[in-house]
């Protein structure tokens, strides 16, 4: 059978937040119990070593959850050193001073490299998807706008066929019209996006399987306190950088977006390791990478305040104060940097920045509403197929051969989308056509309307003007379009190379908008004495903006997939430069969410969590069962006893017989097993790098030395080993509930202390222990028992493909 770890995309399956639940054979009669009130003789030439700090203890290994708590014991314990030496010399002032401003320091250098990174990304992607149709003679490196710069034709459709700029057709054949030519940029727009999918996808496989989905759902995931080590690494980095231009240049059905926010919190992941008061506290540096995606979404959509909100309300966990000022910081340099590099030529931050001159009137409430019902609509089906298409990936052999899912889901992208001008453009170019306005130059279809003939008048006279046949005609494509956005998103949202969400639900929204849009401009044209129109829409009166329509459905979309609120109004209010929509875009925003939730109150990243087995326990759900902390703690009735260790009573072999039978995390220590009482809670990993460490460093510890947590030897025999002391690595003050404390309050405290175990005594005696992970599999098992449609998790850890779902 082949061993499912050589496989590349599935992480380590250790384990990380389970305890065990086993008992340890009791020791022989031979030895002394103690609780250590009394001091041996032999204790007088002891090294103890243990009093000054141990390297490695403290850490974490690979899929475990950090202790909050004692992150932030550790923090302020350094701080408290920090200011209690600073006044000694001037360089202790000057370090405290350095101290102070690392954190500025490290979220400005986030945000300076978030800035340049995404002005690079936006720059080579639009160089290569303008590669697929041609290219400029003049300047290999400029892209099609670019090219034609100098031209001096007048409307866009004639500047776009300027002569510097050849098809392929044009260059192989040597005709720029014809079925001849047709078929040849045909074949080579197919080609061009298969090498750029293939190449992704490959640099994928092989250098950074991280590198893969939007990253969201895992940087959720860290930010609650998970570790994934490499998950924001420098290759993660490199990798994810240079295979995002590819996958958005090959024409797939996602967005640059989304991963953007996994680039900016690899750049401060780096570089937080510059800064000990960062590298070496996992809380602090979540503190960090919190302010690097608000930097993320500022640069993605060029909405610097939307990307602080973004961070509070979708992705950071653990939210004080001061992260709020340093995200805003974080994201106002990104934003400036991008605005330096001015990657799309338009001295905008993003390519379908758009301004709307014209107000909205109350009746158009309704259909802005009805698009919202819409959006809402969309993300339940999309959510509920996506996953049901990620989860047949991970159980059936097709999703053994990711390169292969590639090729054929872009083949089949490329195929369909390229006699569609709609679906042939990148899809932020779609986007763009679909916000703006049409003007006096506009070429495309959606403004060829019978008005425009008339040269006598100008153009802004008659706004509401009746369709001509290319808006018939347009309407027919945008409708194909949709249809086939929607189904090829589903499919491509999970492949194995970078892919975002947001662009593609946006598309579909704008789509549906302009559509909408279009038909509320003519109904009123040719209605407008009807009772809804004849307030407003007087002859000649600007009424309707299909503009504005395509908007509210992007907003409503986007809402409707991820349930983002007040973030989302503010990212798209930024993108528009107009607070008169706001009223629009949160009436149709809340419609989403509100009909989303009917389907199930989990959006797509919370989805892919859950589907990816992640310990994480999400702040927004309400726990409201009734069940006791003793219900849900192990060990059950029918598992064996609960595995402890005794503060004085075990051996160095028995303790390392202990940790090399079990895979667990740690072990509550007791009194005595007679008594059963409490006196911490001992990490494994701390317990083998202690006892490791000992042995290097002190001499006479071998594996009959006596190994105890208190803070005097016990009494031994004379002629016994050195004991072993392992006080500093107990946990003395380990959260513990008794066993008829509600859940409701259990699950509260691991949600706003992060904690990863809590231990259930009874007047002081233990009884058991309750885990994250026990947290998880019971809100599961409640919502299974009530019948409801959720989305169960996989086997935690996981057993399945890492990066299928993202």
């Amino acid at each position: 059978m082949e061993d499912v770890s050589a496989d590349p995309y599935l992480p380590y399956d250790g384990g990380g937040d389970t305890i065990p639940l086993q008992t340890i054979p009791k020791r022989g009669s031979n030895y002394v119990m103690s609780n250590g009130g009394g001091v041996a003789s032999s204790t007088t030439h002891l090294l103890d070593f243990l009093e000054e700090p141990i390297p490695g203890v403290g850490t974490y290994d690979d899929f475990h959850t950090i202790d909050w708590v004692r992150e932030k014991c550790k923090d302020r314990e350094r701080h408290r050193k920090i200011n209690s030496k600073k006044k000694e010399s001037s360089w202790e002032f000057s370090k405290s001073v350095y101290d102070a401003w690392s954190g500025w320091l490290v979220v400005t250098l986030t945000g300076l490299a978030s800035g340049a990174l995404a002005g690079l990304i936006d720059i080579a992607a639009d160089w290569l998807n303008d590669l697929k149709e041609g290219v400029c003679l003049s300047a290999m490196w400029f892209n099609h706008e670019q090219c034609c710069w100098t031209s001096n034709e007048t409307t866009f459709a004639e500047r776009d066929k300027c002569p510097q700029w050849k098809s392929w057709a044009e260059l192989i054949l040597g005709q720029a019209e014809g079925p001849g030519s047709y078929i040849m940029n045909y074949f080579m727009y197919i080609y061009w996006a298969l090498s750029f999918a293939f190449l992704a996808v490959l640099l994928v496989k092989v250098f950074a399987p991280y590198a893969c989905g939007s990253g969201i759902p895992e940087i959720k995931t860290i930010l609650s306190g998970f570790i994934i080590r490499g998950y924001l690494g420098k290759w993660t980095l490199l990798i994810k950088t240079i295979t995002l231009v590819l996958a958005v240049a090959s024409g797939l059905s996602l967005g640059k977006e989304g991963p953007l926010v996994h680039v900016a919190c690899c750049c401060g992941n780096i570089f937080s390791y510059l800064f000990p008061k960062y590298s070496k506290n996992e809380a602090k540096k979540r503190e960090v990478l919190s302010a690097a995606s608000a930097a993320g979404v500022s640069v993605a959509f060029g909405a610097p305040i939307g990307g602080v909100l973004f961070s509070l309300e979708e992705v950071s966990y653990y939210f004080p104060l001061k992260t709020l000022w340093r995200s805003f910081f974080a994201a106002l340099v990104a934003a400036f940097v991008l605005r330096s590099i001015n990657p799309f030529g338009n001295s905008r931050l993003v390519l379908f920045y758009v301004e709307y001159h014209t107000p909205w009137y109350l009746f158009e409430l309704l259909p802005f509403i009805l698009l919202g019902v819409f959006g809402g609509l969309w993300g339940a089906f999309f959510i509920r197929a996506n996953i049901a298409w990620c989860r047949r990936r991970k159980s059936t052999r097709f999703g053994k051969y990711p390169v292969l899912e590639v090729i054929l889901v872009t083949a089949i992208t490329a195929v369909v989308a390229f006699p569609n001008p709609y679906t042939r453009q990148n899809t932020s170019m779609l986007i763009k056509e679909l916000f703006t306005d049409c003007g006096p130059l506009e070429s495309s279809q959606l403004c060829q309307y019978r008005s425009q003939m008339n040269g006598s008048k100008a153009f802004n006279e008659t706004p509401n003007r009746p369709a001509a046949p290319g808006v018939y005609a347009a309407m027919w494509q945008l409708c194909l379009a949709l249809i086939f956005k929607v189904v090829i998103t589903i499919f491509t949202f999970g492949l194995k190379v970078p892919s975002g969400l947001f662009i593609p639900s946006m598309a579909i929204g704008a789509i549906a908008g302009r559509i909408v849009g279009i038909a509320m401009e003519q109904l009123a044209y040719y209605h407008h004495d009807w009772f809804i129109f004849k307030e407003w829409c007087e002859v000649g009166a600007d009424c309707i903006t299909p503009g504005l329509y395509a908007m509210v459905g992007a907003a409503a979309c986007l809402g409707g997939v991820t349930r983002m609120t007040v973030s989302l109004v503010v990212i798209v209010f930024e993108l528009t430069g107009g607070l008169e929509y706001i009223v629009p875009l949160m009436a149709a925003v809340m419609t989403s969410k509100w009909v989303g939730d009917a389907f199930g109150r989990a959006g797509i990243y919370e989805s892919h969590i859950r589907l990816n087995g992640y310990p994480f326990l999400d702040a927004k759900e309400e726990f409201t069962h009734t069940t006791l902390a003793r219900e849900v703690m192990r060990p059950r009735r029918s598992d064996p006893p609960l595995a402890v260790l005794t503060q004085d009573d075990l051996n160095v072999e028995e303790l390392q017989a202990v940790i090399s039978e079990t895979s667990y995390n740690g072990f509550p220590v007791i009194v005595s097993k007679e008594s059963q009482r409490l006196v911490g809670f001992a990490l494994r990993r701390d317990i083998t790098i202690a006892i490791e460490n000992a042995r290097r460093k002190q001499e006479g510890i071998v594996l009959a030395s006596r190994v105890y947590f208190t803070q005097h030897a016990p009494t031994l025999p004379a002629d016994s080993p050195r004991p072993l002391k392992l006080r500093s690595i107990l946990d003395m003050s380990p959260f513990t509930v008794t066993d008829h404390t509600p859940m409701e309050i259990v699950v509260d405290i691991f949600r706003k202390l992060g904690l990863r175990q809590c231990l259930v005594t009874h007047n002081g005696i233990l009884l058991g222990i309750i885990t994250k992970k026990n947290i998880l599999e019971h809100l599961e098992e409640l919502e299974q028992r009530a019948e409801l449609p959720v989305i169960s998790h996989a086997p935690f850890p996981h057993d399945s493909s890492f990066c299928s779902s993202h």
